[in-house]
């Protein structure tokens, strides 16, 4: 093959590709133009087509040098986000996760971080996105294989933990979720079961999700309940295990007043475990609830304490949280007024509203009384001797890292609804969110930032991919500007 340049009548010049001497052959009509730096252009692209299909060097350098192409033979073929995925991979890297040997886990968990979406539609993404392929049938296969996956996945977090969180065994958050599925059926597994609803799905199906995080807030272990199990049952199976496989010896928990009971706090005694956990003070005894108002007497800094069968009880007064308990007091009581003057029947009984054996029910003034007492006092229970009031409580009060955990995987990640049915699925489908949860928690930490503002950094570079119409190369250009550019320097990865 040789490029031919030919005169026109009109002035212009075209550009070929022949091959043969005295009788050529026209293979390839690359364009015509009256200007000569067009001409060059053409001319580039001619040797580039004959390179291509004859897969010879050029003997000119600045052929290979110059990449001069015409807009005209190129089309548009699509966008891929690779320096979005090789962010969130090189995060999934550093959390240790690649030592899991599962390349479709990975990829579902970095995807559930850009897109959280059902799983058909992750592979999807995947392939518009990243041009990286797997079958449906791939995926129900290898789904289920996850769970054995899921000790290491959490000796990895522990890890990553260690090293790079200071973590210490001595301190971890506790605290349970509820998610629901989009049925109103429950399994023959005994296994999605309607239960008591944190999202007000009371008559649909559901599972516990246990979750165990340190102070930054990073998930390292997490457990699956059926969803009629009482949370407060789900706490020593899911501490006890966490214990064991680590081999930890001192441990503290700290959880919210839902996981407290007796038989709970008899548990944790035995295993020997610290616990710093909120207390239920509504339901202390008058008496109790009388002294612990006159002590406190509505001053901020000052603490109750008494020893009590469920250890420690530690009370604090916040004029913040009075100013709250008052104004919900107030709005509870009109709701009962408004409930006793109606003459219809209520579906649920005001707070404040006390039945009698006459017709008409009243004002449940006892309990409004005690709940003035109680105004802006917060109780926690505790086994932990010769400490600070206020160092426990502080530590109680890092107990929103495990919320906003949660609020993460029920929002950014959308952990719910779930549409799996079977057992070994919802377990993996948990899996892949607790991964995610911790890419997520550990790209924050790193950067200071929300992943909401991590993703739309990412997202906003995106590589355009191009076809040369003449060598039917695809061509790949990351598209970028000063802004994204400034971004992209600070982000840590």
């Amino acid at each position: 093959m040789r490029v031919r340049k030919v005169k026109l009548a009109s002035g212009g010049v075209s550009v070929q590709v022949v091959s043969g001497g005295h009788d050529y052959k026209v293979i390839k009509h690359i364009g015509s133009t009256k200007d000569f730096g067009k001409l060059q252009g053409l001319i580039c692209l001619a040797h580039d087509f004959v390179r291509k299909y004859e897969r010879t060097g050029s003997l000119f350098s600045e052929f290979e040098k110059n990449h001069i192409v015409s807009l005209d033979s190129l089309d548009f073929v699509g966008l891929n986000y690779s320096f979005a995925y090789q962010f969130l991979e090189k995060y999934y890297k550093l959390n240790g996760f690649e030592g899991l040997l599962d390349s479709l886990l990975k990829d579902l968990s970095i995807v559930r971080v850009i897109d959280p979406c059902s799983k058909l539609r992750s592979i999807g993404i995947l392939k518009k996105y990243f041009e990286i392929n797997y079958t449906k049938n791939t995926l129900y296969k290898r789904l289920l294989r996850f769970n054995r996956l899921k000790d290491d996945a959490e000796k990895l977090a522990f890890e990553y933990a260690k090293k790079y969180l200071s973590f210490d065994f001595s301190l971890v958050f506790f605290d349970i979720t509820t998610l629901y599925f989009e049925t109103f059926k429950e399994d023959k597994e005994e296994f999605r079961r309607i239960g008591f609803s944190k999202d007000n799905k009371p008559n649909q199906p559901q599972v516990l999700v246990s979750l165990i995080v340190t102070k930054e807030g990073y998930p390292i272990a997490m457990d699956v309940f059926s969803g009629n199990t009482f949370e407060g049952h789900t706490m020593i199976p899911t501490i006890e295990n966490f214990k064991k496989k680590h081999g930890i010896e001192n441990l503290t928990i700290v959880a919210d007043a839902g996981m407290l009971s007796f038989d709970n706090i008899q548990k944790l005694v035995q295993k020997d475990i610290k616990y710093i956990v909120g207390a239920r003070i509504s339901s202390l005894p008058l008496k109790l609830t009388k002294e612990l108002s006159n002590t406190l007497n509505k001053t901020e800094g000052i603490f109750f304490q008494v020893e009590t069968d469920k250890g420690i009880l530690l009370c604090d007064y916040s004029v913040k949280r009075a100013n709250k308990n008052r104004s919900d007091r107030k709005k509870q009581i009109q709701k009962a007024l408004n409930q006793i003057n109606s003459n219809s029947k209520y579906s649920k009984r005001s707070r404040f509203v006390k039945e009698t054996s006459k017709l008409k029910p009243v004002l449940n003034q006892e309990l409004i009384f005690k709940d003035e007492l109680l105004e802006g006092i917060k109780g926690y229970y505790t086994n932990l001797k010769n400490q600070e009031p206020s160092l426990i409580i502080s530590r109680y009060k890092d107990l929103w890292h495990v919320e906003k955990a949660f609020r993460i995987a029920k929002s950014d990640l959308l952990a719910r609804p779930v549409f799996h049915y079977k057992k070994e699925s919802i377990k993996a489908h948990i899996l892949i969110v607790f991964l995610s949860l911790c890419l997520i928690k550990s790209i924050e930490l790193k950067n200071k930032k929300s992943i909401r503002e991590i993703k739309d950094i990412i997202m906003s570079v995106p590589d355009v991919r191009l076809l040369n119409t003449i060598t039917g190369e695809i061509t790949t250009k990351r598209q970028k500007n000063k802004e994204t550019e400034e971004l992209i320097t600070k982000l840590k990865y």
